[in-house]
Formats: structure tokens, C-alpha cells, sequence
């Protein structure tokens, strides 16, 4: 049926001990052809029993393999694993993922059919341990208010040609076109390769009727943890990346919400009567998010969890822009890379 193409998967991880064997679990039960499959399991040196784990897979199953990543980071995981790979396509998957039985398949078959460089599915997200505050949770990171307006998360009704999908199936040729993930970037090397895709004339696909299953953090200081360090990278990859369209407009939403309520306060003392626009933008923030939260809520979840969510969300995610704007420090060792 897909005429004997052999895939790599690549899974980056650290720590995983909860996720990574329903990940593993998932990608064994697949219905591509095990002789035609390769999965390297790219581990940061874990302190829990991740290693372990994966190291029982691949006693039971000879196309799982252990990859020390000394390094220790996402990008360089992603690129030792391509170098690596013997696979015809790489498709990237993450820890605390899962997928159904037919996705390797089906990616595969639209790859080919659509001449795609990188094609995805609909990512939906859900939590292990299901109870109010989690529930909640997976609400508000799968409502456009929480995580924005992209596709793969709120999902779409045709085949869609994308700016992006997470966990990717790749033609592994495209990355002799553009270069591999940038290991510079701790976080969003899978945005700015797809920019880079794009850029240079590529095209990226989502599918509507696939989805696979993230599993989301379940407290909200792992939310908050969480969205600190995508706010913090997103200002590193505009810097590090010399381009500001190494991201979207709606990353940086946050950033420029919270310095709509710092900047009036900070000038209020020269220009008379400034604070009222970040009272204004301030009290329109609390009138969406608590419309929103409402419109949110149900039977499985709670109003104040939800509401507390978007908060944290939020808030968490520019003030991790704001922190990433002021460290120079940080920022001037890519400053000759």
C-alpha cells in the first residue's frame, strides 16, 4: 500500500517516566509494517526511570532504539535522530503523545498523494488524571482563547495547506533543502523550521479526520512553568533568528498585553491621565476572559478552574516574553553564532 517506504520515528525526551510508555504503547500497536519502521527513542539523560522503560521496548521490539542525547535539548534530539535515520520520512512525536493505529499509515499515504514536505494531524488535548481543575485544564489549552488560533489545535473540516503541524511527518530530503532544526533553539525549533519550509516555496498540510492525543500538564504551576518558557523563547528566537517571522503575530500577544497595562503606569507621573488605557485594556481583558470562561464551562468542568487557567495562561505567558525582552546577558552568547 505505501510501497515499501521505511519511516523513522524520532521521540525526544527527559524525564517521561509517567508518558513515555503509553507513547511507545501507541506507536508498537501501529499498523505500519514493523520491518519497515524504526523508532529511536532520543533520552536526555534521565534521572526517573524513562531509560528503563524504553530499554524494555527494545528488548521486546528490535526497531526501538535507546539514543543517549547528552546535549540534553529538543533540537539537538531532533537532528542527531535525523542523522541517524534510515528512514525514507521522519515523523517527530513527542513523550506525552499518543496516536491512533493508523496514523503512520495515513500520513504516509497523504504524503505522497499531496507532495508534501511536511504533513500533521488535528492535536487534541487531553490529561491523564481526569477531575475538575484537569478537566478544566484541557479545556482552556484547546480553546482558541488559551492557545490561539492555530489549526492543528481547533482543527478544520478539508484537508488544509498550514503555516505548521506539530509532530510532523517530514520528507527526509526537505532537510538537505532548508537545514535541520535550529539547536539553537530550546523551544520553537519546530515553528521555525516550518517558517523555513515555507519560506523557501514548501508546502505543509494538515489533515482533518487524524488526530493524535497530547497529554497536557495537570497543575497550574506546570502551566504556568510551562508558558513562561514558551514566552521567554519566543523573544530568543526572534533574536537568535534575525527575522521576526520566525514566528506568528499571535505569539506575541501576550508580550503586548501586559505592556499595555506596564507602560501607562510607568509614565503616568509625565503624561496625565495614561493609566486610564491600561485600566482600559485591563478591564477588557477581565470582561473576555471571564465571557469566555463562562461560554467554556460544563457539566465535567468548573467556571473558577477555567477562569483561573486563562489567568495563568496568559499572564504567565508574557511575562515570560517581558523576562526574555531584558536578558541581555542571556542573549549576547548567540550574538556571533
Amino acid at each position: 500500500m505505501n510501497q515499501r517506504i521505511k519511516i523513522t520515528v524520532i521521540i525526544p525526551c527527559k524525564n517521561e517516566a509517567k508518558f513515555i510508555g503509553g507513547c511507545l504503547d501507541s506507536v508498537v500497536k501501529n499498523d505500519y509494517p514493523k520491518d519497515l519502521l524504526e523508532v529511536l527513542v532520543l533520552d536526555g539523560e534521565s534521572t526517573d526511570a524513562t531509560q528503563g522503560i524504553v530499554k524494555a521496548y527494545s528488548a521486546k521490539f528490535n526497531f526501538v532504539r535507546l539514543v543517549i542525547n547528552t546535549f540534553q535539548t529538543v533540537p539537538y534530539a531532533l537532528n542527531k535522530g535525523i542523522k541517524e535515520s534510515t528512514g525514507d520520512y521522519i515523523i517527530r512525536l513527542d513523550a506525552h503523545s499518543e496516536i491512533p493505529n493508523n496514523y503512520f499509515s495515513t500520513l504516509i499515504h497523504w504524503s505522497k498523494k499531496l507532495n508534501a514536505d511536511n504533513i500533521g494531524a488535528v492535536c487534541l488535548t487531553d490529561i491523564k488524571n481526569k477531575n475538575p481543575k484537569t478537566i478544566s485544564i484541557a479545556a482552556v489549552l484547546s480553546n482558541k482563547y488559551g492557545v490561539g488560533n492555530s489549526y492543528f489545535r481547533i482543527g478544520v473540516e478539508k484537508i488544509e495547506e498550514v503555516d505548521h503541524v506539530p509532530f510532523g511527518c517530514f520528507r527526509k530530503e526537505i532537510f538537505n533543502k532548508v537545514g535541520l532544526f535550529n539547536e539553537r533553539l530550546n523551544r520553537n525549533q519546530d515553528i521555525e523550521l516550518s517558517k523555513r519550509i515555507t519560506r523557501c516555496g514548501g508546502r505543509i498540510f494538515l489533515l482533518p479526520d487524524l488526530f493524535c492525543t497530547y497529554y497536557a500538564r495537570e497543575t497550574f504551576w506546570g502551566i504556568a512553568k510551562n508558558n513562561f518558557g514558551n514566552g521567554f523563547w519566543n523573544i530568543l528566537t526572534v533574536y537568535v533568528t534575525r527575522k521576526i517571522n520566525s514566528l506568528s503575530w499571535r505569539h506575541f500577544i501576550p508580550f503586548f498585553f501586559l505592556l499595555s497595562l506596564i507602560i501607562p503606569f510607568i509614565l503616568m507621573t509625565w503624561i496625565p491621565l495614561i493609566e486610564f488605557i491600561a485600566a482600559l485594556s485591563l478591564g477588557s481583558y477581565l470582561l473576555l476572559v471571564l465571557s469566555i470562561s463562562w461560554k467554556v464551562t460544563n457539566k465535567t468542568n468548573s467556571y473558577w478552574f477555567i477562569l483561573w487557567t486563562f489567568i495563568v495562561l496568559h499572564f504567565s505567558y508574557g511575562m515570560g516574553s517581558l523576562v526574555g525582552f531584558f536578558r541581555i546577558d542571556y542573549l549576547k552568547k548567540f550574538k556571533d553564532d
